[in-house]
């Protein structure tokens, strides 16, 4: 029989994904802003 997840560590868990999430939401906008100039100089 498996134990209960211990409440901490599943929170950590959990925020250690939305960190990871907004992380990549971050880079993905860097990145769009970055074409987004570079094709407005051409």
């Amino acid at each position: 029989m498996q134990l209960p997840p211990d409440p901490e560590t599943e929170r950590k868990r959990i925020q250690r994904g939305r960190n990871r999430a907004l992380g990549l939401i971050l880079v993905g906008l860097v990145v769009l802003f970055y074409l987004i100039t570079i094709a407005k100089m051409r």
